[in-house]
């Protein structure tokens, strides 16, 4: 049970927009828009709030894919809820647009991890308070890497190649590792970990011409040259965690919302069967892709004292560390990491990931340009570009995505 009371959940800076009502609230629920698992399971966070302030809370879980456009729609319709949830890279667009407030208090955003806050900060301001964070690590399967003498996968890229070439030599019919198309996290955490500076020029032009982003694309390219990984989106594996039961391949980079499925399915593949441990990097691991989701308030909300309290709650150590629970994904709060449930050996991959974050390029344009870096290295790896050649159409197409920016910049209009 979390520990609330109105005091609590309605003090610090939020507590002075009730000053205009006189601690009166206007008819109705507050509304929560989340999506993915946070949206699936928000609803389990919501009764204690209720039973300590009296509020009820509408929650609505939005499919990820369609979240973006769902919440800027909302947004130009004037119909944004209350409180909703947003990857963190998202932050800097609806704070730029004017649809999110800015955080009131700094009590709220107090005791949080570097990483979560670094990931949620707009400039030197603060429009949204972390929530959960998920580092990407691997997955792997204890038994297949025992079959060639190994307890864990190696640490750097020439002894991974090497297990993962042992591996296709043993299993010619099966994969090593499931990086698919579409998702192109497992790219970006090869970028990260060459230390790619994937933009340059006050971030207005694309910087994949480096020999850091070369070393990334080659590796990346390989895995599916010699049969590593294969070439195919989510929408061609059907089941991927059952492939992975199945033993079709030994290495899936993933994040913690898996460990949900791995215990939900604990009967398709027993605990002792797999492990986690950090991403192989050039010289060892370094940083990889995090997802970061924050809270926003709606800056057009006529409950911001209320919706305020209601992000305060759902931040709290005991509620992040419920999150955790159910769903995998880690505590952004600080203080949350000294509860005995985070000390498991199983957590700690993540852990030391979390001391070593990817920060992508904070331009509100990155959304759209991932999207271009995941199009132009699916066409490498079907074999439609050489690596040269993808590292010159996205810079190209980064450049062009950053044209009004760069104009911008050069006009002395943004920093």
């Amino acid at each position: 049970m979390i520990a609330l009371n109105r005091r609590a959940l309605l003090g610090g800076g939020a507590a002075l927009a009730l000053g205009g009502c006189g601690g009166r609230r206007s008819g109705g629920p507050l509304r929560f828009w989340a999506t993915g698992y946070e949206g699936d399971y928000s609803p389990l966070l919501m009764p204690d709030f209720t039973r300590a302030t009296g509020i009820e809370v509408e929650v609505q879980s939005l499919p990820g894919t369609a979240a973006h456009e769902k919440f800027l729609t909302a947004f130009a319709g004037g119909v944004l809820p209350d409180v909703f949830m947003l990857p963190s890279g998202w932050v800097g667009e609806f704070a730029m647009v004017g649809a999110v407030a800015p955080v009131p208090s700094p009590t709220l955003i107090e005791d949080m991890m570097p990483a979560s806050l670094e990931i949620a900060r707009v400039g030197s301001r603060d429009f949204a308070v972390p929530w959960s964070a998920a580092p990407q690590v691997q997955y792997f399967r204890r038994d297949i890497l025992g079959e060639i003498g190994l307890a864990t996968p190696p640490e750097d890229w020439a002894n991974w190649r090497a297990m993962a070439r042992a591996l296709k030599a043993r299993r010619p019919d099966e994969y090593v590792i499931l990086a698919l198309l579409n998702w192109p996290d497992t790219l970006f955490s090869m970028l990260y970990q060459t230390g790619t500076v994937l933009l340059r020029d006050r971030d207005t032009r694309g910087n994949f011409r480096s020999p850091e982003a070369a070393e990334a694309f080659a590796f990346y390219a390989s895995l599916f040259e010699e049969g590593m990984a294969p070439r195919a989106l989510s929408t061609e594996v059907q089941d991927p965690f059952a492939a992975f039961a199945e033993g079709r391949y030994a290495i899936w980079p993933s994040w913690p919302t898996l460990l949900l499925d791995l215990h939900r399915r604990e009967a398709e593949l027993p605990r002792e069967r797999w492990g986690l441990s950090r991403l192989p990097g050039p010289m060892g691991p370094g940083p990889a892709t995090m997802v970061a989701n924050s809270l926003c308030v709606a800056a057009a909300t006529p409950r911001p004292a209320e919706a305020w309290a209601l992000v305060r709650h759902l931040t709290s150590a005991p509620a992040e560390l419920r999150v955790q629970r159910l769903i995998g994904n880690l505590p952004a709060r600080a203080s949350a990491w000294a509860d005995p449930q985070m000390a498991t050996p199983l957590l700690q991959p993540f852990a030391q990931q979390m001391q070593a974050p990817a920060i992508a390029p904070k331009v509100v344009e990155w959304e759209r340009i991932q999207n271009e870096v995941q199009l132009v290295a699916e066409r490498m790896v079907r074999g439609q570009l050489t690596v040269a050649e993808a590292l010159t159409t996205i810079d190209t197409r980064i450049d062009r995505i950053l044209a009004k920016r760069r104009a911008l910049v050069e006009a002395g209009r943004i920093a």
